[in-house]
């Protein structure tokens, strides 16, 4: 919903603006600002001062943020000067619900499909991949893409990745419902006929009973990720320089802070080492608030137990703090988002597991986090909730549930009562085809009712869970709550369940910083706070809703400091170190791919209109693209026939 101020509460919000920066160089007199960005579109989101031309710096906070001439004012002769050159400006956002810990140690390993809209494109980067790949290390696409977002709205085939890759192992991650594995992957986990299934999950066998390749989530994930953690891992120095990478890509994005919220396999203290390293080197460039995520089922408490004693909500700096429990508290109330397979029940011992848990967190003030997907988990979980309140009140303390797809209004209230959060993330952009399919067009326009939370005085904030389903490009989350529509082109909300610009924008950025406990500290471009923001390649008030998903950032301040610069301002940022190793899918297709341009969003048509994105088990649509020869979209596929990406 846009802010309209009347012409009255205007004057006011001036007379107060003036005021502050009037007391803003008085300050000044003591040292003027290190930094002034001019001639710039700036949205504050400070409700007082909605819009400015310039903005000053000093130290690592805003100290003014308005008329160009009133911010110079605050300029010495050592005081640095950066013309914007007319670009819109915003505080730097911020993902609540992230898994860039655990991302980044194994992001210089992998291969990003997000952002490609064509499966063929997609294949010649995993052949090219294969080709520079040393044994015995994997290629792997690890999430963050689906096949909606391909013109040929399908996942390769077992045989056109076994084609493409006969030696070196694939491992191919697709949301959280399967896995694709080449044979010489399959040897490598050493998955045989004997091999029993995972609990919830399924090995696909061909008729003689061996392994096909295809691991299949039912609905439990736990499959796919044993099987991807049989892999190979980056030495230390390789994984710090990985973090690195990512983080910068983040920057990229125009992303200075995330909320990570543990994750599978990442156990704490020990695979925190490197983050820890890098923030005490002074190497972070992303503010992070993290969660620790129970790694042990049965043991839970036990987990919960020794946590509290080692560390504090709270603990550390700006940078880099303790945020408290979550996403997993106990493993019988975690339902998985696989819109493949029916919803899961939770197991009856759900409510006496959580209850311990929830009793040691409230008594200790820790904030937590629980995964719930479905309306029922959430009953379920709130009952709990509420019996604990009762004995030990919340009283103010920052509790959440992440996702809430199907959640009803009857919920939403009751989180509202008991003073909690919902933190939502853009995982119907990646799915919400196979949510129809399941439960119907009219069913998904709630998924979820980001609207009616708002509505119902509940704070919202807005992440990506990447980087295993959805990617971590913001955009693609801004674009989803603007349009209603999934990546693949479906629309899924109608205009009752869609944001205006602003609302969308605020739910990255200062709702974000409900979720840390960091209110008033950054969110906004306001003096006193932390001077995080992005300067835009593209007008987000303004392009199309479509185009919001292409938007990156040409110039990234975390702290007042330059971590990532493009285009007029690509010298600002110090530079990193290539991608270790020498490699890395980094080194050659780097991270979220920029959508086509016109000539190339002509071939997605040539290869959505060809008969062989479902007839043609082996060839794909690497056909001749590119050649100039007079054609048109049916008869090309004829005339010029097939240079297959297989062989």
């Amino acid at each position: 919903m846009f802010f309209h101020p009347d012409r009255r509460s205007m004057l006011a919000g001036l007379g107060a603006f003036t005021a502050g920066l009037r007391g803003t160089a008085a300050q000044a007199q003591d040292g003027a600002a290190d930094l002034v960005l001019f001639n710039g579109r700036v949205t504050t989101l400070d409700r007082q001062n909605p819009e400015a031309q310039a903005i000053a710096i000093r130290g690592d906070r805003f100290v003014a943020a308005g008329p160009e001439q009133d911010a110079m004012r605050l300029a010495g002769s050592g005081t640095r000067r950066i013309d914007l050159k007319g670009r819109r400006v915003i505080p730097g956002l911020i993902d609540s619900h992230m898994h860039i810990i655990r991302g980044g140690l194994n992001y210089n390993m992998e291969l990003r499909w997000d952002g490609v809209r064509s499966l063929a494109d997609a294949m010649r980067m995993l052949k090219e991949q294969v080709a520079r790949t040393p044994a015995p290390q994997w290629v792997r696409v690890v999430g963050g893409f689906t096949e909606h977002q391909f013109a040929e709205k399908r996942l390769p085939t077992l045989d056109e990745i076994n084609a493409v890759a006969p030696d070196t192992p694939v491992f191919l991650l697709h949301l959280y419902d399967r896995a694709l594995l080449n044979r010489a992957a399959v040897r490598a986990v050493g998955y045989t006929k004997d091999t029993p299934d995972f609990p919830g999950g399924e090995i696909v066998r061909g008729p003689s009973g061996e392994p096909t390749g295809l691991l299949i989530a039912k609905p439990n994930a736990t499959i796919l990720y044993a099987t991807l953690a049989k892999g190979p891992t980056l030495p230390l120095d390789y994984q710090k320089n990985s973090t690195r990478h990512f983080m910068r890509e983040v920057n990229r994005l125009g992303v200075t802070g995330v909320i990570d919220a543990g994750g599978g396999f990442q156990n704490y203290p020990e695979d925190y080492q490197i983050v820890e390293e890098l923030h005490r080197d002074g190497q972070l460039t992303v503010r992070i608030a993290y969660n620790l995520f129970t790694q042990k089922p049965k043991q839970e408490l036990q987990d919960f137990e020794s946590w509290a004693k080692q560390v504090r909500p709270g603990q550390g700096d700006d940078t880099y703090r303790n945020n408290g429990a979550g996403e997993m508290l106990v493993y019988s109330a975690a339902d998985y988002e696989d819109f493949q397979v029916e919803r899961p029940d939770m197991p009856p011992s759900m409510e006496s597991d959580l209850e311990p848990v929830i009793k040691l967190l409230a008594t200790n003030r820790w904030p937590w986090r629980l995964h719930a997907t479905y309306n029922e988990t959430i009953t379920r979980a709130l009952d709990v909730f509420e019996k604990v309140n009762r004995d030990i009140p919340f009283n103010g303390l920052h509790w959440l549930f992440d996702h809430c797809e199907t959640i009803d209004d009857r919920n939403i209230e009751r989180i509202a009562k008991l003073g909690g959060g919902i933190a939502i993330q853009h995982r119907m952009a990646y799915q919400g085809e196979y949510f129809v399919a399941r439960y119907g067009a009219q069913k998904a326009e709630r998924t979820p009712p980001i609207r009616r939370m708002l509505e119902m005085g509940v704070p919202v904030g807005a992440g990506t869970d990447a980087t295993r389903v959805a990617s971590y490009n913001p955009w693609v989350s801004l674009s989803w709550l603007v349009t209603g529509r999934t990546l693949g082109g479906l629309q899924l909300y109608p205009a009752a369940n869609q944001l205006d610009r602003e609302t969308a924008l605020r739910l990255w950025t200062e709702s974000n910083t409900w979720f840390s406990s960091e209110v008033g500290k950054k969110g906004q471009i306001k003096a006193g706070q932390l001077a995080d923001l992005a300067v835009l390649s593209d007008d987000y008030f303004s392009v199309p809703g479509g185009a919001i998903q292409d938007i990156t950032s040409v110039l990234t301040l975390v702290g007042g400091k330059a971590v990532y610069g493009d285009a007029d301002f690509k010298d600002l940022a110090p530079p990193l170190p290539p991608a270790m190793p020498d490699w890395s899918p980094v080194r050659t297709f780097g991270g979220y791919h920029k959508r086509a341009g016109i000539d190339q969003q002509r071939k997605y048509a040539f290869a959505a209109a060809c008969g062989c994105g479902t007839a043609c088990g082996v060839h794909g649509h690497a056909h001749a693209w590119g050649l100039n020869v007079p054609t048109d979209d049916q008869s090309f596929w004829g005339a010029l026939g097939c240079s297959c990406w297989a062989v």
